[in-house]
C-alpha cells in the first residue's frame, strides 16, 4: 500500500499531530479500570491528568471550552445528585443524614457514593475526549485501514457514510431557505408541517447523492483489487510510541500512588 502524501494535521496542539489510535490505545487502559473504581480521589486525579492533556495538547476552541467548563462539571453534579437520591437507603443507615424530608433522608453516605459515580463517568468522559475532540473521522477510518488491517472496502464505506453527515446538513439548509423564499411561515404551530416538509426533499437529495457516490466508487474500481493506493498515510510514529508508553506510566503512578 503505497500513499501520495501523509494527512494534513493541527497546527499548534500537539495531540491534532498525534496517530488517532495512539490516543485512543494511551485512555483506554485507564478508562477501562475506571469502571471498577469505587473511590473519589482516583477519577479526581484522571480528571486532572484529562484536562492537562487537552489543555495543553488541544486547540481550546468555544466547543471544547464549553465541553470541559460547562457540560463535564454540570454531569458531575447532576449524576452524583441523581445516584445519591435513588440508591437504596440500607447502605447509608450508618452515615450522618444531611436533609430530611418527612421519611425520606439524605445521608452524606448516599452523596459519597453519588459523588464518585458522577466523578468516574466524568473522567472516563474527558479520558474520551482525548481522542474524540481531537482526531478527524476521516483521519481514523484511514489509520484503522492502515494499522490495523482492516479491509479498505469497510473502512471507506465506513467514511463514505461519514461524509453523508455534513452532506445532509448542508441540504438541510439549502431546503429551508427555500422554504423562507417561498413564504413558509414560522411559530410553534406550523413547525411540524414544516418540518415534515423537509423530508421528501432531503430524502430525495439523499437518494440523489447516493448514487453519485457509488457511481464514483464503481469508476475508480472501488473493491477490485486486495489494497489500494492511499492518497493521505497516517503513520504510526515514534512520537506516538512516547505519547502511549508515557501516558499508561501515568495512568499505572496514578492508580499506585491513590
Amino acid at each position: 500500500m503505497t500513499a501520495l502524501a501523509a494527512a494534513p494535521v493541527a497546527r499548534g496542539a500537539f495531540l491534532g499531530a498525534l496517530n488517532p489510535l495512539a490516543k485512543i490505545v494511551a485512555a483506554l487502559p485507564a478508562i477501562l479500570a475506571l469502571v471498577f473504581v469505587r473511590d473519589l480521589a482516583t477519577p479526581v486525579a484522571f480528571l486532572v491528568l484529562a484536562y492537562a492533556v487537552l489543555l495543553v495538547g488541544a486547540r481550546l476552541t468555544p466547543r471544547v471550552l464549553v465541553l470541559l467548563g460547562v457540560v463535564v462539571p454540570a454531569s458531575v453534579v447532576v449524576v452524583g445528585l441523581g445516584f445519591a437520591l435513588w440508591i437504596d437507603p440500607e447502605r447509608t443507615d450508618a452515615t450522618t443524614e444531611v436533609l430530611r424530608v418527612g421519611d425520606w433522608a439524605l445521608t452524606d453516605g448516599a452523596l459519597t457514593i453519588g459523588l464518585a459515580t458522577g466523578l468516574r463517568l466524568a473522567a472516563i468522559m474527558t479520558l474520551a475526549f482525548i481522542g474524540g475532540l481531537t482526531t478527524a473521522g476521516t483521519d481514523l477510518v484511514r489509520a484503522v485501514v492502515q494499522q490495523l488491517r482492516v479491509p479498505y472496502r469497510v473502512g471507506y464505506a465506513a467514511l463514505a457514510a461519514i461524509r453523508f453527515v455534513p452532506r445532509f446538513g448542508h441540504e438541510l439548509d439549502v431546503i429551508r431557505q427555500a422554504h423562507r423564499v417561498r413564504g413558509a411561515r414560522d411559530g410553534w404551530f406550523s413547525a411540524p408541517a414544516r418540518w415534515l416538509g423537509y423530508v421528501v426533499p432531503l430524502l430525495a437529495g439523499a437518494i440523489r447523492h447516493a448514487e453519485r457516490v457509488a457511481l464514483a466508487m464503481d469508476a475508480r474500481a472501488f473493491g477490485a483489487h486486495p489494497d489500494r493506493t492511499e492518497r493521505h498515510l497516517v503513520p504510526w510514529r515514534r512520537r506516538d510510541t512516547v505519547f502511549v508508553l508515557t501516558f499508561w506510566v501515568v495512568s499505572a503512578a496514578v492508580f499506585m500512588g491513590v
